[in-house]
């Protein structure tokens, strides 16, 4: 099984992170998990979950839960440069930022690292590993475009989240499965979590 990297900002979309963590955390795969205080206050308006506290705290409730094994995901405070994804020696398939927020992505395409999952996405680049970023803001400014072209100039995917219609989506849940389902297609990891197009 592979191991990700995976940060979750301060934009609206937290669900899309969670989703994806999930989904990996199901399949056997490793997740280091980084979500920033902003990230922290989303998710719990957004989604209703509780995961304020100190790292062991939050390690404790992300385990419960999603119900996972000891292991399988770890999480680390956005301020603890300490952790193993800090470092390029770390052994990381990929890194997904789910959701970026513009204050993030202007951060990993300028090369400034003012917390851990900026440093972590800076380590994917210069290790030159599949680094995916799900920005979520609309409109888009003229920095946001410069930004984001740099970033895939370098080879990262920019997969906004745009749900499609043409799946004929019932529920939120399809809409969400549909861009987590685009992001594990770009990781290439087999998945059936949306109806694709002529299927």
């Amino acid at each position: 099984m592979a191991a990700y990297i995976i940060g979750i900002t301060g934009a609206s979309g937290a669900i899309y992170g969670i989703r994806l963590i999930s989904y990996l955390a199901d399949k056997g795969h490793k997740i280091y998990l980084s979500i920033s205080k902003e990230g922290i206050s989303i998710i719990a308006d957004e989604i209703g979950i509780n995961w304020h506290g100190n790292e062991f705290e939050v390690n404790k409730k992300i385990k419960e839960y999603l119900k996972t094994s000891e292991n399988a995901v770890q999480y680390f405070a956005e301020d603890n440069f300490y952790s193993p994804v800090a470092s390029g020696s770390i052994k990381a398939d990929a890194m997904i930022i789910i959701p970026c927020s513009m204050k993030a992505l202007s951060a990993v395409a300028n090369g400034f690292s003012s917390n851990l999952i900026e440093r972590a996405a800076d380590v994917t680049l210069k290790e030159r590993r599949m680094l995916v970023m799900v920005p979520r803001e609309t409109p888009l400014n003229s920095i946001h475009l410069e930004n984001m072209l740099k970033l895939s100039k370098m080879g990262v995917r920019i997969v906004p989240p745009n749900t499609a219609f043409y799946n004929h989506p019932k529920t939120i849940d399809d809409m969400v499965d549909f861009i987590v389902g685009r992001i594990l297609d770009c990781l290439n990891i087999e998945n059936n979590l949306y109806r694709r197009w002529g299927q």
